[in-house]
């Protein structure tokens, strides 16, 4: 269902009688750009590796995330607006900008933030120095590692890369996407001839070639081939050098009329590694010579090009962050397994039936998630399986669950999702497996993502058929699930179980649900629901009633639900929002926003859970609000073009988890928070004393409510207010 937004030239006001009030606002007034906000986002990422407060190689690892944040966002949003502007799209964002001008004011940011890794970069590596680590550390290099660097090369790098040269007479070679490079200009000793010649590093290869010994001294790949140049080239003298990396268009487009999704989707993986290139990268003393014969073979007509005084590739260092050194990183730190299913003896279909759970991770084990599969493929009373996979990564074992239950003679259906990005190729891979199994795999539609986190076990009882459901905020996915923060709801609710059958229904079917009991699923009732709840608050706003909307998500970006905020701010309601990422929403400006609020957490853990709640007439945190969880952000992509799941949290203790518990600890937190300036669209550090409060240590070291059963009699966990911001 389609909403169409409102107007961004209309007055930010209106009186209740149809009155304008205020001058209209144009949309760069009453918006943020979706990517300049995206880049303010990784400005904050980044801005953690100067945080002083946090272990060295920790500080190392938010630097290299935030260079691959960036060539993802090269890869996918900034070729997606070359490809508008090489089209002839006209089409303006929400603040009103044009392709073209989106593009001009990105590069800007671009450069500003590359520059700001590389500074952050000269940094840390004294820094690290002076814990006996060192980056590219060919200073450090004595006879003995000369000698040890040199066999290396001779032995693991040399008889792998291929020197190419660049002549009439050779096609220029493919680099692929992400792939670094040198050039040489070459001189032949005899005859003085010239020849330019490439050396592509093979992805195979280590970004960093570690020095044994003591002391760890990492060598970038590429500068240990232009170091040994002598050895791929004999008889030649090199006259200059240079190294490069390449990032290419990545996204996918999509047929609609495919008639063979997966034969289409293995085709456009394969065209994908092709794409336009859309950056160079190259370093400081690259060879003129060699530079613009790259540029010409290259074809960068459309493309950013970034002459870099530091290191190519920053996300690369995150092999250096796996350097064995506890003391440089944070306290380890091992999910706790729910109290509640241990007392049922791990029997989780006993601990469900009994009474609803969340789990909180990653401090509480994903492992529980898993469990349920595993226990339902083993159980001879289940019958029926059903689950989403929008990205289960590259470890099997849940998909080993699936399997198991197949070979055992249940029905199993998997809704594998082909459209996730970089995880296209994965998922191929595990429904081909599904599939052998005897696992009925489903690819859903073709135009909308089946973005919803959803599982189904229906099991045999003595007192009759029940159903068992998970809803996630998160994905099925081991790896992350140990850093991202999400909520796993299991729940035995009929309600629920029929309303879950429904969207599954819906998904493999293509049967519109005509009516749900307490689901709310997108593109059909997701937005209608969160819109409805708006509005109660407005009206209770406007009958003088205490009005409050708190939301936590990791995006804002769609306009007619930014508008409806907009709506209750005016209307008096208190509205505040936890926004990880992008927000295109104006907090605070007169007459258009003046009781919003955004702040965003960036911290050990990635913030992942989306939870929207609602005062519903009583002061927040209140018994009476209305609390959902959900797969989906408030973006147009979300509410209109992908199969996402809002569920309401009923049962009284996961509902004061999530309320009293998991949002208001968000809300609380200062160690970790930013708040976004409405008028400038730039984030400050939110200012704590020495004490400050993290929520992130706050939830490491207090079990979470519904997950404690019997043990909540014998200590309760501490109580959360929001007139103090300690526990």
């Amino acid at each position: 269902m389609t909403r169409m937004a409102s107007d961004p030239n209309l007055p930010p006001t209106a009186a209740n009688d149809g009155e304008t009030i205020g001058a209209p606002m144009s949309a760069e007034d009453r918006y943020f750009n979706r990517e300049l906000s995206w880049l303010a986002f990784n400005d904050r990422v980044l801005e953690e590796a100067n945080n002083e407060a946090y272990p060295l190689l920790e500080r190392l690892r938010f630097l290299s995330i935030s260079g691959s944040n960036l060539d993802e966002f090269m890869m996918i949003r900034v070729a997606g607006l070359i490809g508008q502007v090489r089209s002839g799209v006209s089409e303006t964002s929400i603040d009103g900008r044009t392709p073209r001008q989106q593009l001009s004011a990105i590069n800007s940011r671009v450069d500003e933030l590359e520059q700001a890794q590389q500074q952050a970069l000269a940094t840390l590596r004294p820094l690290l120095e002076e814990e006996g680590i060192h980056i590219t550390g060919e200073d450090r290099i004595d006879d003995e590692a000369e000698s040890w660097l040199r066999a290396y090369f001779l032995d693991h790098i040399m008889p792998v890369i291929t020197p190419q040269a660049l002549d009439p007479a050779h096609p220029f070679p493919f680099v692929a996407n992400g792939g670094i490079g040198a050039l040489f200009n070459l001189k032949r000793q005899g005859t003085g001839s010239k020849l330019i010649e490439m050396v592509l590093i093979p992805s195979a290869l280590p970004r960093f070639i570690r020095i044994p010994g003591d002391e760890a001294i990492y060598v970038a790949i590429e500068r240990l081939v232009c170091r040994y140049a002598d050895l791929l080239f004999p008889g030649f003298e090199v006259l200059g050098d240079g190294v490069f990396r390449v990032l290419r268009d990545s996204d996918i487009e999509i047929e609609e009329d495919a008639e063979d999704l997966v034969r289409l989707f293995r085709s456009a993986i394969q065209r994908r590694r092709r794409g336009q290139v859309i950056m160079l990268e190259i370093d400081e003393s690259f060879d003129p010579e060699a530079e613009e014969l790259l540029r010409e073979k290259l074809g960068l007509s459309q493309a950013a090009i970034a002459t870099t005084e530091g290191m190519l590739g920053i996300s690369g260092l995150s092999e250096v962050v796996e350097e064995e050194r506890p003391d440089l990183k944070f306290p380890s730190y091992s999910p706790r397994y729910p109290e509640r299913v241990l007392q049922h003896d791990g029997d989780l279909f006993a601990a469900i039936g009994a009474k609803d759970i969340i789990i909180h991770h990653p401090y509480e084990s994903f492992e529980v998630v898993v469990d349920f599969l595993r226990q339902a493929a083993a159980d001879p009373k289940v019958v029926s399986i059903k689950q989403t996979l929008y990205r289960a990564g590259n470890q099997p074992t849940l998909i080993n669950a699936l399997i198991e239950a197949a070979e055992a003679g249940k029905s199993v259906t998997a809704v594998v999702e082909l459209k996730a990005r970089f995880d296209e190729e994965q998922n191929l891979k595990w429904a081909g497996e599904l599939e052998r199994a005897g696992v009925q795999v489903i690819y859903g539609f073709i135009d909308m993502k089946t973005h919803a986190k959803v599982s189904m076990v229906v099991r045999k009882e003595d007192e009759g058929v029940r159903t068992y459901c998970h809803f996630g905020t998160g994905n099925y996915h081991p790896v992350t699930a140990r850093i991202y923060t999400d909520l796993s709801y299991f729940t035995a609710d009929p309600a629920l179980s029929r309303d879950a059958a429904k969207l599954f229904n819906f998904v493999t079917g293509y049967v519109e649900p005509q009516r749900m009991e307490r689901l709310a699923i997108s593109p059909l009732t997701l937005d209608d629901t969160i819109m409805a709840n708006i509005d109660n608050e407005i009206a209770l706003a406007r009958e003088g009633r205490p009005a409050t909307i708190w939301m936590k998500m990791n995006s804002l970006t769609e306009q007619a639900m930014i508008d409806k905020l907009y709506e209750a701010s005016q209307a008096g309601v208190d509205v505040v929002l936890i926004v990880r990422g992008i927000c295109c929403l104006r907090p605070g400006v007169p007459g258009l926003s003046e009781n919003i609020s955004v702040k965003s957490i960036i911290g050990r853990f990635l913030e992942h859970s989306r939870i929207y709640a609602f005062g519903n007439g009583e002061p927040m945190p209140g018994d009476k609000a209305k609390v959902f969880i959900s797969s989906a952000d408030l973006m147009e992509r979300n509410l209109h073009r992908r199969v996402e799941a809002l569920v309401p949290i009923i049962n009284p203790t996961v509902h004061d988890q999530v309320l009293d518990q998991v949002l208001l600890a968000n809300l609380l937190d200062t160690q970790q928070s930013w708040l976004l300036d409405g008028e400038t669209g730039d984030y400050e550090r939110v200012e704590h004393d020495t004490e400050g409060f993290n929520c992130h240590e706050y939830f490491m070291t207090n079990p979470s409510l519904s997950g404690r059963g019997e043990a909540l009699k014998q200590g309760g966990v501490p109580k959360l207010t929001l007139r103090k911001e300690t526990q």
